[in-house]
């Protein structure tokens, strides 16, 4: 029999319990397994038992104890998650959409259903250990930075979250609490990222100074002016919910449920979708940290919805050389590319080879060659056509990358192996991909941004510097000529705008945990 314990005010009474059976280790080296286990479970008659928790410190779950695993927004990807999470027990799952969440209900139908995380937090967080959250981009870090706080472990779907600061918070929090955590970018598991860096490491193709990256996303409408009247909700939707932390609005079936990241608010178009698995193995395999530079072009750039194209580029400083690895790290520019836009091919390119490979590539530009890869890091290879033979420096992961992170939820935190997406690399990492979507949206102050990271500010937006959107394209055909006759916003504050978008004011009612120090 196996029992776990709640570790509560009562704990010191089953230390001091444990501790008269190990006191002397030669005779305690004689009693069998099967007796020291009966005996404490009898010496423990009376305390709590719990259906999943474990004992803070007192070692880590076994690995064939099931988690009690929460879903927060279920009805997409996260339906997709948790099926490859079944070997532990889905014991909650909330979502603010009934009818797009119906499958996942129906296919844990022993799970209790809800509408607000907060809610199930309350009433079940004694009994959940680790909690997926799958939401619109907008309410990731909320729903995430609160579990934390509870010392539950976290899934996030990518991006990780809507801005800089969110992606701080996170990080810090991962750390402070010691809980499992991974982002759901799962090329990071696969072999493809792994080669890539030892491929880096090894000097198989000299510094890289120069990194071009591309999508063909997105697949949603974007580029879009809001709609000008709001339709009633289903009564199988809290819209209220929905908006979470964000400003008001009323509700559209353009919002959601798939076309979310079409929308400022909501999501962070082709570029979070993406970039968070196309510049994964660029940001881990050359040693990445904050951008000093930053700067974005695009189509027409609307209020509301992020546009049909962009192009983004930041500028890496040179990076310290570490033990073990052979190529010096100068500074890099790294230039990112969406809605059909992808690099041009260099001389050596092979004829009648596709650049796009599983929804998009990378080209590095080596001193000595290039390595190119498709999205998720797949299938590298040199333009050479050489196959490097680097040694295996990173462990290989054989699990799906949702198992990868069960295991690590039931290790203790003094010997966890951490998963390949941890919020102490997804959370910097994160920072890189919506500091692009910033440089998108500041692109009207026509200039290259400088970016301070450790203090999470622009340093050269002066204090009356001003810009517009375009609300409406204001586009008509007339006798079959385009007209267009645009409608602008008021003029904006560039710098209270950037402040905005770095940290968001969260609507009353939704707050975040503080930063820890």
């Amino acid at each position: 029999m196996r029992i776990r314990i709640c570790y509560t005010e009562q704990a010191e009474v089953v230390r001091e319990l444990i501790s008269k059976f190990i006191t002397n280790m030669k005779e305690f080296k004689k009693i069998k397994r099967r007796d020291f286990i009966g005996t404490t479970a009898a010496a423990a008659v009376g305390l709590t038992v719990v259906p999943s928790n474990v004992i803070a410190g007192l070692g880590h779950k076994p690995p064939s104890d099931k988690l009690n695993i929460a879903g927060v927004g279920i009805g997409g990807m996260g339906f997709g998650n948790l099926r490859r999470m079944e070997t532990e027990n889905i014991v909650a799952l909330c979502d603010v959409d009934w009818a797009h969440s119906q499958r996942c209900f129906d296919h844990f139908p022993k799970a209790k259903k809800y509408w607000d995380w907060r809610k199930m937090y309350d009433e079940m967080g004694k009994s959940i250990d680790a909690v997926l959250v799958a939401t619109a981009d907008h309410t990731h870090a909320i729903v995430a930075a609160h579990a934390m706080t509870l010392n539950k472990h976290v899934y996030v779907q990518k991006p990780l979250t809507h801005s800089v600061y969110e992606s701080r918070l996170l990080t810090k929090l991962a750390e402070k609490y010691k809980v499992a955590t991974s982002m759901g970018n799962q090329g990071s598991s696969e072999e493809g990222v792994r080669l890539i860096q030892e491929w880096l490491w090894n000097n198989e193709i000299g510094e890289v100074t120069k990194v071009e990256a591309f999508t063909d996303r997105p697949l949603w409408p974007q580029g879009l002016a809001a709609p000008k009247m709001g339709m009633w909700p289903p009564d199988t939707m809290n819209w209220d919910l929905f908006i979470g932390p964000a400003k008001f609005r009323p509700y559209h079936r353009m919002y959601t449920p798939w076309t979310f990241r079409g929308w400022w608010d909501f999501g962070t178009g082709a570029l979070g979708d993406m970039a968070c698995h196309i510049l994964h193995p660029v940001f881990m395999g050359l040693k990445l940290g904050y951008p000093t530079k930053v700067q974005g072009v695009s189509t027409l750039l609307m209020t509301d919805s992020p546009p049909d194209s962009e192009v983004v580029q930041l500028i890496f400083p040179a990076r310290p050389k570490e033990k073990g690895i052979k190529i010096n790290f100068p500074e890099v520019q790294v230039t990112w590319m969406d809605g059909g836009i992808r690099p041009m091919k260099p001389s050596e390119w092979p004829e009648g080879r596709d650049m796009n490979y599983d929804g998009g590539g990378v080209i590095f530009h080596g001193t000595k060659d290039k390595l190119i890869c498709g999205c998720y890091g797949r299938n590298p290879w040199l333009m050479s056509g050489r196959v490097p033979n680097a040694p295996k420096l990173i462990p290989r992961i054989e699990l799906s990358h949702e198992q990868d992170w069960i295991r690590a939820c039931k290790e203790s935190p003094e010997n966890r192996i951490e998963t390949a997406s941890p919020f102490s690399e997804a959370g910097p990492f994160n920072e890189m991909v919506v500091m692009g979507v910033l440089a998108v949206r500041l692109q009207d102050l026509h200039k290259e941004l400088h970016w301070d990271g450790p203090n999470m500010e622009f340093t050269n937006i002066r204090d009356n510097e001003e810009f517009k959107f375009c609300i409406d394209d204001g586009m008509e055909i007339i006798e079959g000529h385009p007209r267009f006759n645009k409608v602008w916003s008021d003029p904006i504050n560039a710098q209270v705008f950037a402040k905005e978008l770095i940290k968001h004011t969260y609507r009353e009612g939704w707050i975040l945990p503080d930063m820890p120090a």
